[in-house]
Formats: C-alpha cells, sequence, structure tokens
C-alpha cells in the first residue's frame, strides 16, 4: 500500500526474508498485505477494486493523472491495474530525478525505464534511431538531440502503449518544456498511446501539467483524474485485521483501533506499523518513534533548497497554529523580524502544493509530529 518503499528496490524474497531498519527486523515474503513494498498482483493487494477498475478503462484517454496523498497507495495501484491491462507499459519512475535535471539524466532514466519492457517491446526498440541494445541493457543516444521524445513516442504508437510516470511532478526543470511540448503531441497524434502520471504534490503535478497556464502545450487538454483516498475507519480496522491472520498472529481488537486512531487510515503507515508489530514490536508508540523518524528525514528531503522559513511554518501549524496571524506571529517571533503577508502567502500555497498542509491542517498525523522535530 505504500508509494515509496521503505528501503530501496530491494529483490523479491521466495522465502520469507527480514532485514534491520531503524533497529528492528521487518519481514518481507510471506506477509502479502504488510508486505513494505509495492504490491504488483491484486491478490497481494486490499480492497481498491474500483480505483482499479477505474485505471483500467481510463487508459482509452490520451492522459491520466493518480493523484493522492504519500502513502495512500498510488504505486501499488498502478502497478496492479498495469498488470491486469493487457498493454506493453513502460514505467518510469521520477523520484530519483535531482532538481535542475537535464536531458542525460532524463535520458538515463528513461532507458532504465524501457529494460522491463524488452520482451513484448525490443523489436520495435531495436529498429529506433538512437537506441541501442545490448543484451539486457538499453543505451539512449541523448546529444544533439539524435533521438527526440516525439520521434520516440510516434514509434511506441505503432503498439498499444502505455507510458506511466510515478511522482511526476519531479519533472519540474528546465528539461520540463520538451517533456510537456512531447506529451502534447503524443495526445494530438499518437491514438495508441495512453499517459499515467501518478503525484503525491498534487499541486505540483497541476503545475508541472500545466493545463491552466496559457503559455503550456497542454493548456486545456482534459485529464482524466482518479483520487486515492485514505482507508475509512472500518477498512483500517479490516485490513490490519485481515493482515494479522495472514501473519498467523493473534492482536487484540483495541492494538488494532488505537494504531487506525495513530495512523488515520494512511495503507502505507498501516502496512509499516503491521509489518513491524508482527516482527515484534510490539508497542504501538515506539513503531510510531519509527515511522516519524523517516517521515522527518523525507520532509528535509523535500525541503531541501527551500529557505528555513518553510520549517517555521511548519512547526508553527504543527504547533496548533490554525491561522494566518497565529502562523505569521509564531515565525516572526523565531526570526526576530517582520515576515511580509505576501511571502507567508506564497510559503502556504506551496505547501498546499506539496500535499502537506490544507487549512492550517497537516494531510499526515505522522508528517506533522516529524514537523514538530524540524
Amino acid at each position: 500500500m505504500t508509494d515509496s518503499s521503505l528501503l530501496v528496490h530491494l529483490p523479491k524474497p521466495r522465502v520469507a526474508e527480514s532485514f534491520l531498519f531503524w533497529g528492528r527486523s521487518i519481514v518481507l515474503g510471506q506477509n502479502m498485505l504488510f508486505d513494505v513494498r509495492p504490491k504488483e498482483s491484486r491478490k497481494e493487494l486490499f480492497d481498491r477494486e474500483r480505483e482499479i477498475r477505474e485505471i483500467k478503462m481510463a487508459t482509452e484517454h490520451p492522459l491520466v493523472a493518480i493523484t493522492g496523498i504519500r502513502r495512500v497507495g498510488k504505486t501499488s495501484v498502478l502497478k496492479v491495474a498495469l498488470h491486469e491491462v493487457g498493454r506493453p507499459s513502460i514505467v518510469i519512475d521520477a523520484r530519483g530525478l535531482k532538481q535542475n535535471f537535464g536531458r542525460r539524466e532524463f535520458y538515463a532514466l528513461l532507458a532504465n525505464a524501457l529494460k522491463p519492457s524488452l520482451p513484448r517491446l525490443g523489436d520495435l526498440l531495436r529498429s529506433i534511431r538512437g537506441i541501442k541494445i545490448l543484451g539486457l541493457e538499453v543505451e539512449l543516444s541523448w546529444k544533439n538531440e539524435s533521438l527526440s521524445l516525439v520521434e520516440l513516442f510516434d514509434r511506441l504508437n505503432e503498439r498499444k502503449v502505455v507510458i506511466a510516470i510515478d511522482e511526476a511532478q519531479r519533472l519540474r526543470g528546465p528539461f520540463s518544456p520538451e517533456i510537456r511540448s512531447a506529451i502534447a503531441h503524443a495526445y494530438d497524434y499518437n491514438r495508441n498511446l495512453t499517459f499515467i502520471l501518478t503525484g503525491s504534490e498534487v499541486g505540483l503535478l497541476h503545475e508541472f501539467l500545466g493545463v491552466e497556464d496559457e503559455d503550456s502545450p497542454l493548456y486545456g487538454r482534459f485529464i482524466h483524474e482518479i483520487t486515492l483516498e485514505r482507508f475509512t475507519e472500518e477498512q483500517s480496522i479490516d485490513f490490519l485485521r485481515k493482515g494479522f491472520e495472514e501473519a498467523g498472529k493473534k492482536v487484540r481488537e483495541e492494538v488494532l483501533e488505537e494504531a487506525v486512531g495513530e495512523l488515520d487510515g494512511i495503507p502505507g503507515w498501516l502496512t509499516f506499523f503491521g509489518n513491524s508489530y508482527t516482527a515484534g514490536g510490539h508497542d504501538l508508540q515506539s513503531i510510531k518513534r519509527m515511522a516519524v523518524r523517516l517521515a522527518l528525514k523525507e520532509l528535509k528531503n523535500l525541503l531541501e533548497g527551500r529557505p528555513e522559513r518553510y520549517g517555521h511554518v511548519l512547526r508553527a501549524i504543527a504547533g496548533n497554529r490554525r491561522s494566518w496571524s497565529e502562523v505569521k506571529r509564531y515565525v516572526e517571533e523565531r526570526e526576530g523580524c517582520t515576515i511580509s503577508g505576501s511571502v507567508l502567502h506564497n510559503i502556504l500555497e506551496n505547501l498546499e502544493k506539496m500535499s502537506l498542509v490544507k487549512d492550517y491542517t497537516f494531510l499526515d498525523p505522522i508528517y506533522e509530529a516529524a514537523a514538530r522535530l524540524l
């Protein structure tokens, strides 16, 4: 159910395995519901039948967006839907891109995404100028525009292909115009291609696409948007109950209810709790502290390169400042100077675009606890 693995790309084990995370053993393999990696088949996934059905139907549209807060399960739902849709797919994981990436970095990412498609698209890819295939490796020529994205999409259009970009808001940067222009070209001319973009920072994803920006080549284009919501309290308890049954572990109902109250129905954190509890962490608060430490690391990465003032604003909201004047007063006290209304407005707007807060409230209680430690 997580949107991003708690550790980087671990191979899927044939039998149960475990690894250490913050000094605690995390179990992989036997328990599908509590496996912390993104799911790939329906049997590994809890619920989400409606969303998977909608995604599969939406592949008849040229452009689809799957949105929702972090750890709500976007990557898992995307992978399961692509597994069932029956069309060749290319999944680009944009999380690895750094700010101000260029053609070289994006083409390296794209080449890596093309490798799993070789069994179904290898013959076509070998015929495209600027693509070199050596065994299971794919190289894309990026210098001097020897291979353009428009040309690549035109050739992929010879088959019915789904091109998915995970965490597509990371594509914002100097190379964005070329990517947007190529997607706009495919929207108009490549009827066999479907683009599915996921985004945890919903406002920034919309900003990248620019469908409301008159200067964007995607201006005015229709996007079929599918939003994944957190589980209800009933769904959350049912998820934990079934996960523990799958693990052969008996857990009292009050423990499940307390966990759901703390983690607010966010599938990724529920999975993290279930996995940690199964591995021997019988103290909800200690498991929550581990989750907060993980969220704090991610929060620092999200704020990297931004002024320290962003941290002040987040700490203010995490400290129950629920109005413009309260947040402004807190920041000014910390900085010892006056902050202009327009600056504070821009910060709050950007934090909402990053899907961290809305209306002076955190969207994720774990991130709220992490913000207090900034």
